[in-house]
């Protein structure tokens, strides 16, 4: 999925400075000064020299002019490849000072003239690369991804958490690798990495900042031995490299732009595991029966039941018209993961964030974990101030422990679902603090006074990410790495 090029406020000026730039090149080679191009063009040496600083735009005439002058083609002035180093490190002098933190500093502009030594100009361009970089680093804070993070939930949200065009990508390929039905099987992912040039290689010395390492120059996706913790399988780390390549993805800019492409390679896996054609085959069938299950969605699929609940998500709303919503919520009750389209209410912070958010404990995505038996799915209702809820609640276990996965529907949506037979049904009136959050009051004066918890820290909610080329890859790591591995002559 190719993104579209947004024009920024000073890409004109600096196309005009190349412009420029190009023309001084070709005049300076050729031996002419300023009056000598004047004289053959028409114009005045001062507008002339504001065309070579990239302050005036000439017209296609003048432009004419110039270029027959110089003895050169109109598009070798209007390439926009800079003429020279020294050209090259002028335009990014002068974008850097046009950039809105300079603009904030206060500090006079440095002209970019002939006149200035290569080593300053060498050393201002640095100088405000290693600003820019500061700047980009100062906004992957905890507080500004998690209002990146909200920004991103709620515009899925707005489209359902459908991306028709990456399905459509992910179905074309995985058809195309020869996938018919059922589960796409790893020799099948190996032949959509060779359809891009790559060879899938499974190394156990990755660096421990990524999940995956692709080696542009030779073809190659570096990939775990196994399976790492939290379900992420190699066919969906396969996939998730891939997904790169296959959206045309580039360095990200900000900390919205690597979740959005994180978001974007995770749904090209799903997309891929699950093609959409298969999915609302199955997904249509069972809900004429009324039987939709996901635990049966994911055995269809062969993949882990959260990949499953959220890829039920991607496809509900749009092609069964369920409205839903999906919950991944720690043992301690901290919301990790949500979407909604159907009304639900999650708790959220100031800033709209719902990670690390503590979930109502009458929630079946909470009251599951109390139950003995966890092998199969928990129902249950609930009623909330939004209206009442039906939940299907899988839980499981990591190193880092217990967790649920939820997948629930308005009451008026629950008829096309197994297990809406259950009789559990609970209460909350959260975010009203009696409901869950405030102890009884028979237990509040028997301890409070009498007791000192020491809060455990969230630390996946407050830690910023370390700098890097991308965030939070550590460089050294990842290069020393492709080095070691990369194929020798």
């Amino acid at each position: 999925m190719r993104q579209e090029r947004t024009i920024f406020p000073g890409d004109e000026a600096v196309d005009l400075m190349t412009l420029g730039r190009r023309v001084r090149h070709f005049r300076t080679a050729r031996g002419l000064t300023l009056d000598d191009l004047s004289a053959a063009t028409g114009t005045a040496p001062s507008q002339l020299s504001l065309i070579e600083n990239g302050k005036r735009e000439p017209r296609i005439s003048l432009l004419g002019a110039i270029a027959t002058a110089l003895d050169v083609a109109v598009n070798d002035l209007l390439s926009e490849e800079p003429p020279s180093r020294r050209a090259a490190l002028e335009i990014e002098l002068d974008r850097a000072q046009r950039s809105a933190h300079f603009t904030k500093l206060g500090l006079p502009q440095v002209k970019a003239s002939q006149k200035l030594p290569q080593p300053v100009l060498e050393n201002l361009v640095g100088l405000h690369r290693e600003l820019a970089r500061r700047a980009r680093e100062a906004i992957a804070t905890p507080e500004e991804a998690r209002r990146a993070n909200t920004q991103l939930r709620l515009a899925m949200q707005a489209r359902n958490n459908y991306l028709p065009e990456i399905e459509a990508l992910g179905e074309e390929m995985a058809r195309k690798a020869g996938y018919t039905v059922g589960a796409l099987t790893h020799h099948t992912v190996a032949r959509m990495a060779e359809q891009l040039g790559f060879t899938l290689l499974h190394v156990d010395d990755l660096p421990h900042s990524t999940r995956t390492v692709t080696d542009l120059a030779h073809g190659r996706i570096y990939l775990p031995p196994a399976s790492i913790p939290g379900g992420h399988g190699l066919r969906s780390l396969a996939l998730q490299a891939i997904g790169h390549r296959v959206l045309e993805h580039t360095r990200p800019t900000s900390y919205a732009d690597f979740l959005r492409q994180r978001l974007e390679i995770n749904y090209f896996a799903a997309a891929c595991l699950i093609p959409r054609s298969a999915a609302v085959g199955w997904l249509e069938a069972r809900k004429k029966e009324k039987d939709l299950a996901v635990e049966d969605f994911r055995d269809a699929f062969g993949v882990t039941h959260e990949a499953a609940a959220q890829r039920f998500t991607n496809l509900a709303t749009e092609h069964l018209g369920i409205r839903v919503h999906f919950m991944r919520v720690g043992d301690d009750g901290a919301l990790y993961r949500g979407y909604e389209n159907d009304g639900l209410t999650f708790p959220a912070d100031i800033t709209g964030a719902i990670e690390g958010q503590s979930v109502c404990r009458r929630w079946a995505a909470r009251t599951a974990f109390l139950r003995r038996d966890r092998a199969t799915e928990f129902y249950q209702y609930t009623d909330n101030p939004a209206g009442t809820y039906w939940c299907s609640t899988q839980t499981g276990t990591t190193a880092s422990g217990d967790f649920s996965i939820s997948v629930g529907v308005p009451f008026a949506d629950v008829k096309w679902f197994r297990g809406r037979e259950t009789d559990r049904r609970l209460t909350s009136t959260c975010p009203d603090e009696a409901c869950c959050h405030r102890p009884p009051s028979t237990l509040a004066e028997r301890w409070v006074g009498a007791s000192w918890p020491s809060a455990l820290m969230h630390q996946h909610v407050l830690s910023a990410l370390p700098a890097g080329r991308f965030p939070g890859v550590d460089d050294t790591e990842v290069y020393e790495f492709l080095e070691k591995h990369a194929p020798r002559a």
